[in-house]
């Protein structure tokens, strides 16, 4: 039985125009996992929430169920992380990890640390200088997360590995690889 309302925090991942004023929202949440939200009105000019649903941004929204999309009716930022926004680098790279989280998961499969796992990131890529090791990181304890790899085993084509599990290229992969070696 689906719940006619719930709220939680999650992290903008994707996001596509629906209509003349909507927005199809791709998030993935502490709770619920990765959702899929529609935000009503949303492209406005005088939408509230418009400034709030930037993609890799960390907020805490509320949502109603429906027939089809459930509806977002709050949403409020916790974390915009500005700090990223300066730096054309570090946005490609903030962008490449929302992309490969979209991809390698499914709606509504609920993990907590993996939630956590995405944040650390944006978080440690506020400040980080090396981004190619990040890069690599994230995805390695991305891939042993999910149990696509074991722990502690040394993976030497992570790139690679990511390609074969998502059976599929990673769009920004050249923003994530050449643009930061």
């Amino acid at each position: 039985m689906k719940l006619h309302s719930y709220s939680s925090e999650g992290i903008v991942l994707a996001r596509r125009n629906y209509g003349e004023a909507d927005r199809i929202l791709s998030l993935y949440t502490k709770n619920h996992g990765r959702v899929s939200l529609m935000a009503k009105g949303i492209r406005r000019p005088k939408s509230r929430k418009r400034g709030h649903l930037e993609i890799f941004s960390h907020i805490c929204f509320q949502v109603t169920t429906g027939r089809g999309l459930d509806l977002m009716t709050e949403a409020e930022v916790i974390d915009d992380f500005k700090e990223i926004r300066k730096n054309l680098k570090k946005v490609s790279l903030a962008y490449y990890f929302c992309e490969v989280v979209g991809k390698i998961t499914h709606e509504g499969e609920t993990n907590e640390r993996l939630f956590d796992l995405i944040l650390e990131n944006l978080e440690r890529l506020k400040e980080e200088k090396e981004l190619r090791n990040q890069r690599l990181d994230f995805i390695l304890k991305l891939l042993t997360l999910l149990g696509y790899w074991p722990a502690g085993k040394q993976l030497l084509d992570i790139d690679n590995k990511l390609e074969e599990v998502i059976e599929r290229q990673i769009n920004s992969v050249r923003v994530g690889k050449k643009m930061l070696e």
